[in-house]
């Protein structure tokens, strides 16, 4: 038996109740074994605060729930009755500013960790495993805000929610639109997207090379030509050639490039790209800009903004960054003709978009997060056309359908084990090599059903990094394993025989197949993989990057 559990406002007081009628609204239910919908009719016009259904369902002692994460970066994986899936670190609730900046890049706004044993909640999606068997029940109304899935293992709870708050209800609303599969790994995945309008591009893959994890923004024109020449012995293996932050003046004036690094221009650059036979593309964060920036600083007005006309912050990064309003038509206008140039001026063949989630942090104009998101997303796909669109830093429910590939991990580090702030659980959003592999074994399912998957880099240079040579050789093996979008940030230039021999290996695509991949305890992972026939066991230790067994 499902209760509903709906909070509107009703003038100045929120009212919470589990009618499915009443003066404001009546609910038109669908309830069947293999399909959940609930549409909202109105019959006033009202705000929605919260909108939730629970019903009882029993796990048994060896079921493991999968919490997909919220973006990109955020740690996605199969959890137990006696694991906790944390949120920032408790000394972030010293004040409201520092909570903000500490959850800036997570979903905190819009669900709350209990940090309790066998509590766990699912972005958008979610299955609950028992051996091979799997119980997948997935959203396909996240054009009308993010769904997500909320488990209480241990009290046998189950819950589908919606986040709604700051919808305004003028029409019939789709609150929920929920399928349910039961069956193998694939085949439950294989139902589930083929519901969805994907790209035909996501079954493809690209090899190549990125700037950023070598130079990150210091990069010129010499060392980013250096580098594409530096690719040439293993020319037959690159598609791609990829320039990310460092080119622009500030984050924000993208079409400003900074004349003192390229003084021949962005354009230059892609045709160089071009003459290797190799696609060009480039790095943007459209809806970020510097505080320092031209647009900041010459369009107050284009930015979202609090209730007391205060820029809100989107991310920490470059000494902060305000957020772009996709919904200012100046803004807009302004977004078009910098994806013309860059797309056609310049003659870029693909764009990485980063830090997209700042567009949504703010419900606003009578819509929620999520409903913000994805018309956001579907603002980029019109912007880019037929060229290519990798997605970084986004809500996960909202590029599906729209991207042609996207990251589905955090960025890996220097370091293998990432910084120390790694350790204090700041977010779940934290740079490490060792979350990057984590993520990229447990989203597997997307890759080639909803887009190219991009586990990020993989390394194999010998200088500015601390990874052992082991595990820049595990690194390697899970993005190719796993992703289809295989790029370095090395200098293959300066390789030796070895190196390039590895680099053109890791750049051609495996024909393996993945036939099972999880933790056997806390440190340790286990992959089944089938190749020619015979299926091998490849097993690792995450924490510590080192090989076990293959």
């Amino acid at each position: 038996m499902k209760t509903f559990v709906i909070k509107y406002k009703a003038g100045n007081k929120i009212i919470t109740t589990n009618e499915t009628e009443n003066s404001f609204y009546s609910l038109d239910i669908i309830d069947t074994d293999e399909r959940f919908t609930v549409t909202l009719n109105p019959k006033k016009t009202f705000e929605l605060v919260d909108f939730y259904v629970e019903f009882p369902y029993v796990f048994k002692d060896n079921d493991k729930f999968f919490a997909a994460g919220y973006q990109s970066w955020t740690v996605t994986k199969e959890m137990i009755k006696t694991d906790i899936q944390k949120g920032t670190i408790k000394l972030a609730n010293i004040h409201k500013k520092v909570k903000y900046i500490a959850s800036m890049t997570s979903d905190e706004r819009i669900v709350e960790y209990s940090e309790k044993p066998g509590e766990f909640h699912s972005h958008g999606y979610t299955y609950v495993r028992n051996g091979d068997n799997l119980k997948l029940w997935g959203s396909l109304s996240e054009n009308t805000g993010f769904s997500y899935f909320k488990v209480k293992m241990n009290d046998n709870y189950f819950s589908f929610r919606k986040d709604v708050l700051g919808k305004f209800i003028t029409q019939s609303y789709k609150v929920f639109d929920v399928v349910y599969f039961e069956g193998g790994y694939d085949e439950v995945f294989d139902k589930y997207f083929a519901l969805m309008d994907m790209p035909e591009t996501r079954n493809g893959s690209m090899s190549g090379y990125t700037s950023w994890y070598n130079y990150f923004q210091d990069i010129n024109e010499e060392i980013i030509l250096r580098d594409l020449n530096g690719l040439d012995p293993a020319k037959e293996e690159v598609s791609i050639f990829q320039i990310d932050d460092g080119y622009e003046t500030f984050v924000g004036d993208w079409i400003d490039p900074n004349p003192s690094r390229f003084p021949h221009g962005m354009g230059y650059i892609a045709d160089k790209i071009h003459e290797k036979g190799y696609k060009a593309g480039i790095w943007l964060a459209p809806f970020s800009c510097q505080k320092i920036s031209r647009i900041a600083k010459e369009h107050p007005d284009w930015l979202v903004q609090d209730e007391n006309g205060v820029p809100y912050q989107g991310c920490l990064a470059w000494g902060g960054a305000y957020i772009l309003d996709v919904y200012n038509e100046e803004v807009r206008e302004y977004l078009r003709k910098v994806f013309d140039v860059v797309l056609n001026e310049w003659k870029f063949d693909m764009v990485k978009l980063d830090f997209l989630y700042s567009e949504c942090i703010l419900p606003r104009n009578g819509k929620c997060r999520g409903e913000i998101m994805r018309e956001a997303m579907e603002f980029l796909r019109e912007l880019v056309g037929d060229k290519l669109l990798l997605g970084c830093g986004v809500p996960m429910s909202s590029c599906l359908g729209l991207v042609d590939a996207c990251r589905i991990s955090c960025d890996v580090d220097l370091t293998y084990k990432g910084k120390i702030y790694n350790f204090l659980s700041v977010s779940n959003e934290i740079l490490s090599a060792q979350h990057a592999i984590n993520n990229s074994i447990f989203r597997r399912h997307l890759n080639g059903r909803a887009f190219m998957n991009d586990p990020d880099v993989f390394f194999l240079r010998n200088n500015n990094l601390k990874f052992t040579e082991e595990q820049k050789l595990l690194l390697a093996k899970i993005n190719n394993l796993f992703g289809n979008v295989l790029f370095v940030s090395d200098n293959a230039g300066d390789y030796d025989e070895k190196q390039m021999a590895l680099l053109k290996k890791f750049f051609r695509k495996t024909d393996e197949k993945v036939i099972s991949a999880e933790y056997t305890d806390k440190e340790n992972i286990t992959i089944v993989s089938e190749l020619d026939g015979k299926r091998k066991t490849f097993s690792f230790n995450i924490k510590k990057g080192k090989i076990t067994q293959q």
